[in-house]
């Protein structure tokens, strides 16, 4: 029987905390979370599931939306029409970026915002992501477009930054001659 989760909103304080480096061997508990959280993430793209568990769409999610400071992200990424990936990476940080922004074409969305926000949010449009497996093994991501946004978005979030807090209020909008919209 599946359970959606209790993803914290923005107005709670432990967002705008910063998130903990694992220590490895994982608990119990945060394989079952990390399990949960790729259900929750895969069934929120799934037409049928969303409607039927009333899920908001979502690829990505991390540890501190779910009230717990860990440096863990997931992401489950629909690569082609029914095709997903997933990504665990536990302390993950950016080791190299593309000198090229984009911007999601209309804007951002958070599972822990339940609100439109209006404007476009600067990433870098290719990057690569070193961090750990479940096991504790190093990894690498190379991640580009829509996925090096998630990956932008989730990390930021172990740093207590939301999407919003990256939009220019004097310039909240860039146009395609200016910056590369996907």
């Amino acid at each position: 029987m599946f359970k959606p989760l209790q993803v914290l909103d923005e107005k709670n304080k432990i967002l705008r905390n910063k998130a903990e480096d694992v220590v490895f061997p994982l608990s119990n508990e945060d394989l079952k979370l990390i399990k949960l959280m790729k259900k929750h993430l895969l069934y929120s793209q799934l037409e049928d599931k969303c409607e039927q568990y009333n899920l908001r769409p979502g690829m990505g999610l991390a540890f501190p939306q779910l009230g717990i400071l860990k440096k863990i992200i997931v992401i489950v990424y629909e690569k082609n029409e029914g095709n997903f990936e997933e990504y665990v990476i536990i302390n993950p940080h950016i080791i190299s970026h593309s000198v090229e922004q984009i911007a999601a074409f209309e804007g951002e969305g958070c599972l822990s915002v339940s609100r439109e926000v209006e404007g476009h949010v600067l990433r870098y449009a290719r990057i690569s992501v070193a961090g750990f497996n479940e096991q504790g093994k190093p990894l690498e991501i190379r991640a580009r477009d829509e996925l090096a946004i998630a990956m932008q978005h989730e990390i930021d979030h172990l740093n207590g930054i939301l999407f919003f807090d990256k939009i220019d209020p004097n310039k909240p909008y860039f146009t395609e001659d200016e910056i590369r919209l996907i």
